[in-house]
């Protein structure tokens, strides 16, 4: 049967090779070059051989035309050759584990790993992301999260840190998906709280958009399909599929594998578990020649050999129980029975061979029958309507019956489905017609068939002739159906066969034959007869050889012979069919389990002889294939003897393929073997006996060669190996024999000989900690005996091991240091996941000097602390550099001289050197702290939560101020070229300082107070020179000042507010971490603010007296415009020193500090109380200048009697305006204009009307006492008049203005209204009337105004 994966081109193919080999002269020994190189054309490999055709090239080339490069193409030829048979030798080993697996199965539990991201995919997603923030797309996204995804942009995507790793294949889309999750959360939590949206709900819309411009334009759909497909091939793969895996691994051609698979039979389960119980007695031999010849490897202690051997041969039951373990019938009710081969039974089986023979009963055998009855011919007799029937049976079981049909259409198709456990049954089927009859009890049977199938017996229809039942005279029926018997899975092969034996069969007769599998080692040879189920006689084939014979003379029957050959026994089987010999030759050939390959006498006569090309017509298709493989010079991998092979190499070759294949597959795998290369190389080393502590000091070597050339390794691999070999070659022997030469509790012992397993990191898998745990499951006694305890329970330990795993633990150490020194960029971003944990974690574990003694934890701390010193000189220099380079980039596309030419791109680094100047240093330093700061909080965000040590954060804290002890070199540098008293320098210390002060570790750390003792001296030279400016800035203001109004006061007061203002928020914005200089700072510029307003105050209370001095006293004063501004600065004065002068600090100097605030807003009040009464005494003099006037009306006067006659004298000619109303108009008119001047302008409204209260009093109090003055003189109406007028629009103005009734109904007011009120009805009585004024509420005088 051909191979399922065979197909039309593989047959097309290898006729093709064929022919050409045909052509080709034939080999005069050795072993034949591949077909397929055969056939390349231009350079391609030729048969070595006498001749040649076609430019073949000869064997050796002549001496004396012969060159040195012919040698070394010959050379390399060769080599290229014995590489290639290597290949195809290891190929033929890998096909065979994964043919007929019996010790390992793919693992489930193993962590999936992701795509990872390619060159071209991180470009491409770098393009996604800018058209996102180009706004080339249709996401709809708020300012947030286009903030975010810009510093996701700038950060990661155009790191030089990530295309390494991208480089290093450890970049999957996860990683980059989680660093942008772990980069917003920060972002969104600090982001104010929205009614009904929640947090997590903006997290998630943040993620699914992100996700949307990751994946662009792709179909969401293909893309989860494609995931889905490739991890479902992650996870477990067919047979086929890891066919397919290790031809590209081994570079094996389809062909070379077609031929080799049909070749080995690895379709035939039973072949290839044949192959492997000779494999296995292989083994048991090898140990014996190995103990018998005492060619032992090199161990570490002499004791180790007996052990070796009893290992190899513990190795070799081990997985003889493992093929005992596979189950023959698949599916079937039939189990197998746990029985041992006699030959291979250990010292502990001995004296159980009695329970190893086998009975009949121990042969059970179950068979299913189909029969199908399709027709009835020759059924003449019978009415053509009459109904007839069929029925089957198997002797002894249960009988089934046809549908009715009519006589004449006697046709069914009926299928009956029987079970038996005789291989020679006997099969009846029986014709039967209704009866006709009344009284016929039962059917009448027209004819019957009895059959005795079995397995080899055909499927198909055919015709029987019945048995005629009396009566009936119809003599030719015949029926027509089809009997199929299946072929048990532990039924190999059967037939009939003479045989003839010692014991057994003794005498020459023909018998039928079932070579039955009791269990993965045992075999019967079985003879039936018919209807029985249990076995006349059995032979048990263990130990036996089965061998083609001649024929026998003297035995009669049977054609060709062949026999089963024992010590003391000889069994002799003929067959009638040269076919069948080979088949049940090859059949017992798996049986026997036999080193010895038995071969047809017709293919030793074909090799023998030249024509006999063409495979024999009758030979079985297998030996088709056999002589096919050795025309293609594939015969010599197919029957190598696997014992005979380095499998130590030979695998430590197969693993490095693989590992290469897998790092450069689609996966970001970081050295992890994917389930179905686990699966094979666990099958591999099983089978073939490789060790353990090999297999992973070839896998440490391989993936540390690996990474030390760049590729990201999970250390979590490296730890599970290392642990592995770590427990191997040291074991804990020396512990157990200081503890055996003294009593001990049994505790104790178990304790040393089971110390807790060695912690991994928790990113391994399930099966990644077998190993550990196998330790656990140990027989007790066992160990005791072994005297060391190790992971494979393999007890001894190579020199070759041992040493190999000194140089790779020194490699491991010094890798694991390099690592930790650049942590940044081999594990950037924190990524891989847990990364930088298990490196640590396996550090220490390197640095241990066995298993069991752990290592000091200040050890660990004193490299890793030296790692981290020289990390800090990496980072450092790393940065310096792309500072520079940035720098260097930004000067010369910004200097004027590089763009007149394009030959200025010669411009050299020196030169631009020559043009740094200090203030081109000091932006170089800024931004260089601005990186100083970003990689510090990376590292804090990525690098300094390892849980799992306690004293990693302390060791990073060190990292961090040995960092920025770096940068406070190229710092000071920079700072010491500054000009003297520049300030540009303070940018510098506040973004350090709000850095550093956050940070709980580095705040007033050893770089902080070095950066607070070098800017203490410039902050207090700062304040020096600046309270100097404003004490200068304040003469010089007041001098020129003009008063005009300017914002909340005048130029010069806006002026002081602001510079004091902006120095305490500037010295408030350096937040000085050292809390008493903070504090002196602080008090030092309150103190100056107060000064500096007091000397304000004072300033403008003498420039307020000055300048009502100049104004005039007349009834024409306006209030200036700078006046109030004189106020407004009072005001502003009150309100800035509650800012600027105001102090938050506690005991004894908190009371000192409030009282000395507390007497400059005394003097505020008091400046301001002095200005009022300034104001209000100005008021004064001017109505005490309208009642200087009023007094010359005074009664008695010369004045008074001529102006009163001249008026009334010159009102009988014309019409002469009232005499006096334009001084009261005009009084009434400055208080007006003062009032709105005042209250517009004044930005105080208490100072307003205290001010009006003091000016109204003022004012009633001058006219009481005028009038008072005047007690016994009667006042002139003229007098009266204007003061009427002028004292009832007073009173009413001030009203207006908010002036309390309480003020206004004063008794001053009340005894001037009295009078007023009197001198009125004196006037009217003897005038006749005041012309319409009087002291009477009306508002004829306001409209006559």
């Amino acid at each position: 049967m051909l191979d399922p994966s065979s197909s039309e081109e593989e047959g097309d193919e290898i006729l093709e090779v064929e022919r050409k080999e045909v052509a080709a002269p034939k080999s005069a020994g050795g072993a034949r070059l591949s077909p397929g190189r055969a056939t390349d054309g231009g350079g391609g490999l030729q048969p070595r051989g006498r001749g040649g055709s076609g430019g073949g090239r000869p064997s050796s080339p002549s001496p004396s035309v012969g060159s040195d490069k012919e040698k070394e193409d010959l050379e390399k030829i060769q080599r290229e050759e014995e590489e290639r048979k290597k290949r195809l030798q290891l190929y033929v080993f890998v096909m065979r584990c994964i043919a007929y697996p019996f010790n390992a199965k793919q693992p489930t539990d193993m962590a999936r790993r992701q795509q990872k991201i390619s060159k071209q995919a991180l470009q491409t997603v770098k393009e996604r992301f800018q058209a996102f923030l180009n706004g080339e797309t249709q996401i709809v996204a708020d300012e947030a999260f286009i903030n975010a995804v810009q510093s996701y942009y700038e950060v990661f995507l155009k790191s030089d840190r990530v295309s390494r790793m991208v480089q290093s294949g450890g970049c999957s889309a996860s990683d980059s998906r989680e660093v942008f999750k772990k980069h917003i959360e920060k972002r969104v939590r600090s982001l104010p709280e929205i009614d009904g949206l929640s947090k997590e709900t903006v997290l998630s819309s943040w993620m699914a958009k992100f996700d949307t411009i990751y994946r662009g334009e792709e179909d969401p759909r293909k893309h989860q399909q494609r995931m889905t497909a490739s991890a479902a091939s992650e996870l477990i793969l067919s047979k086929d599929q890891l066919y397919e895996m290790f031809q590209q691994i081994l570079g094996i051609k389809k062909f070379e594998h077609q031929l080799l698979y049909n070749a080995c039979q690895l379709d035939n389960p039973d072949e290839q578990a044949a192959q492997i119980r000779r494999e296995l007695d292989g083994r048991l031999q090898m140990a014996d020649h190995i103990a018998r010849g005492g060619r032992f490897p090199k161990f570490s202690s002499r004791e180790m050999e007996a052990m070796f051997i009893e290992e190899l041969r513990s190795s070799v039951n081990l997985l003889m129980a493992n093929l005992e373990s596979m189950p023959v019938s698949k599916g079937g009710e039939f189990k197998l029975q746990k029985l041992k081969r006699g030959h291979n039974t250990s010292i502990m089986d001995m004296g159980q061979e009695d329970e190893n023979t086998l009975s009949k009963s121990d042969v059970v055998l179950s068979f299913t029958l189909e029969v199908v009855i399709m027709e009835v011919q020759g059924l003449k007799s019978l009415a053509p309507n009459r109904i007839v029937y069929c029925t089957m049976e198997v002797e002894g079981g249960h009988k089934l019956q046809t549908d009715q049909a009519e006589a004449s259409k006697p046709t069914w198709g009926t299928q009956g489905d029987f079970t038996t456990t005789q291989p020679l049954p006997a099969v009846k089927v029986k014709l039967f017609t209704e009866s006709t009859g009344v009284l016929a009890l039962e059917d009448k049977e027209l004819g019957r068939v009895v059959l005795h199938p079995t397995p080899n017996s055909p499927k198909q229809l055919e015709l029987h002739k019945m048995t005629v039942s009396k009566g009936c005279p119809d003599s030719d029926l015949k029926i027509k159906l089809a009997i199929r018997m299946d072929k048990p899975q532990n039924m190999k092969h059967c037939g009939y066969l003479w045989a003839i034996g010692k014991n057994v069969w003794k005498r020459w007769k023909k018998r039928f034959f079932v070579l039955v599998q009791v269990s993965q080692y045992t075999f019967a040879m079985s003879s039936y007869r018919e209807k029985k189920a249990e076995p006349v006689e059995l032979l048990q084939l263990d130990g036996y050889t089965v061998d083609y014979t001649d024929p026998q003379p003297g035995l009669d029957g049977g054609r060709t012979f062949f026999n089963a050959v024992k010590e003391g026994d000889t069994v002799i089987f003929a067959s009638d069919d040269e076919q069948d010999r080979i088949l049940w030759v090859q059949a017992m050939y798996r049986a026997t389990g036999q080193s010895h390959k038995p071969v047809p006498p017709t293919q030793v006569q074909k090799l023998n002889s030249r024509g006999g090309a063409a495979p024999q017509l009758d030979a079985p298709i297998s030996q088709f294939y056999a002589d096919r493989a050795q025309k293609h010079g594939m015969d010599e991998f197919i029957s190598a003897n696997p014992c005979n092979f380095d499998h130590a190499s030979l695998f430590e070759l197969v693993q490095r393929l693989t590992l290469d294949h897998r790092l450069n597959d689609s996966y970001s795998c970081l050295g992890w073997f994917s389930p179905g290369q686990v699966f094979v190389l666990d099958e591999y080393c099983a089978r073939y006996g490789v060790r353990g502590c090999h297999r992973h000091l070839c896998y440490l070597s391989d993936l540390l060669e690996r990474a030390e050339n760049g590729a990201m390794i999970d250390p979590t691999l490296l730890h599970y190996s290392f642990a592995f070999c770590a427990s191997h070659v040291h074991g804990n022997s020396q512990r157990v024999s200081e503890l055996l030469n003294w009593p001990v509790s049994e505790a104790e012992l178990e304790q040393a000989l089971f110390p807790a397993a060695p912690e991994l990191p928790p990113l391994a898998a399930k099966r990644e900690l077998k190993i550990i745990e196998f330790m656990k499951k140990k027989d007790f006694r066992s160990h005791i005996f072994s005297g060391a305890r190790r992971p494979d329970g393999i007890g001894t330990v190579t020199v070759e091991e041992k040493e190999r795993f000194e140089e790779i633990k020194e490699r491991l150490r010094v890798l694991l240091e390099n690592q930790i020194t650049h942590f940044r960029y081999c594990f950037p971003f924190g990524r891989p996941e847990g990364a930088l944990k298990a490196t640590l974690s396996l550090l220490e574990r390197v640095l241990m000097k066995d298993i069991v003694t752990p290592v000091p934890q200040e050890e660990v701390k004193a490299v890793i602390r030296k790692c981290l010193e020289q990390a800090a000189l990496v980072n450092y220099q790393r940065l310096s550099e792309y500072a520079k380079l940035e720098g260097k980039k930004r000067e010369m596309y910004e200097h004027p001289v590089f763009c007149l030419a394009s030959q200025v791109m010669d411009l050299t680094i020196q030169n631009v050197g020559r043009l740094v100047t200090p203030a081109k240093k000091l932006e170089d330093t800024i931004r260089l702290a601005e990186l100083v700061i970003e990689v510090l909080q990376q590292n804090e965000e990525h690098h300094a939560e390892v849980s799992a040590f306690a004293w990693w954060s302390d060791l990073m804290v060190e990292h961090a101020e040995t960092f920025l002890c770096l940068y406070s070199a190229d710092m000071d540098t920079a700072l010491e070229v500054q000009m003297p008293d520049s300030w540009d320098s303070f940018p510098l210390f506040q973004l350090l300082n709000d850095f550093l002060r956050m940070d709980y570790n580095l705040c007033n750390g050893k770089f902080h107070k070095h950066l607070q003792d070098l800017y203490a001296p410039l902050v207090v030279r700062y304040v020096d020179l600046m309270e100097s400016s404003i004490a200068q800035s304040i003469h010089r203001g007041f001098e020129r000042e003009s008063w005009e109004p300017v914002n909340n006061g005048s130029g010069t007061s806006e002026d002081l507010f602001w510079k004091l203002d902006a120095l305490q928020t500037f010295i408030r914005d350096l937040h000085w971490p050292e809390e008493e200089f903070g504090k002196h700072l602080e008090t030092r510029l309150k103190l100056m603010s107060s000064d500096m307003i007091e000397s304000c105050i004072k300033r403008t209370r003498a420039a307020f007296e000055a300048k009502l001095q100049k104004s005039s006293r007349a009834t024409d004063f306006r209030v200036p415009q700078s006046i109030c501004t004189m106020f407004n600065v009072m005001v502003d004065a009150k309100a800035q020193s509650a800012k600027l002068c105001a102090m938050d600090l506690e005991q004894e100097f908190v009371r000192d500090w409030r009282q000395y605030h507390s007497q400059i807003d005394n003097l505020i009040e008091e400046t301001v109380k002095e200005m009022i009464t300034l104001l209000v005494a100005k008021f004064v003099v001017i109505l005490e200048s309208v009642l200087a006037k009023l007094s010359r009306y005074d009664e008695g006067t010369l004045f008074s009697s001529f102006l009163s006659f001249t008026v009334k004298a010159a009102s009988k000619y014309v019409d002469v305006p009232k005499p006096g109303m334009d001084v009261a108009d005009g009084y009434v008119t400055f208080v007006r204009h003062s009032q709105d001047m005042l209250r517009e302008k004044v930005n105080e409204e208490v100072y307003i009307e205290r001010l009006f209260d003091q000016w109204y009093t003022s004012t009633m109090n001058l006219i009481g006492t005028w009038l008072t003055d005047r007690m016994d003189l009667q006042l002139h109406v003229y007098q009266l008049k204007i003061l009427i007028r002028v004292v009832k629009k007073k009173y009413r103005d001030f009203r207006l203005q908010g002036v309390l009734d309480t003020t206004l109904n004063s008794k001053m007011y009340e005894t001037v209204r009295n009078r007023l009120t009197l001198e009125e009805a004196t006037a009217s009585v003897r005038e006749g009337g005041m012309q319409g004024i009087s002291m009477k509420d009306s508002d004829e005088e306001d409209n006559d105004h």
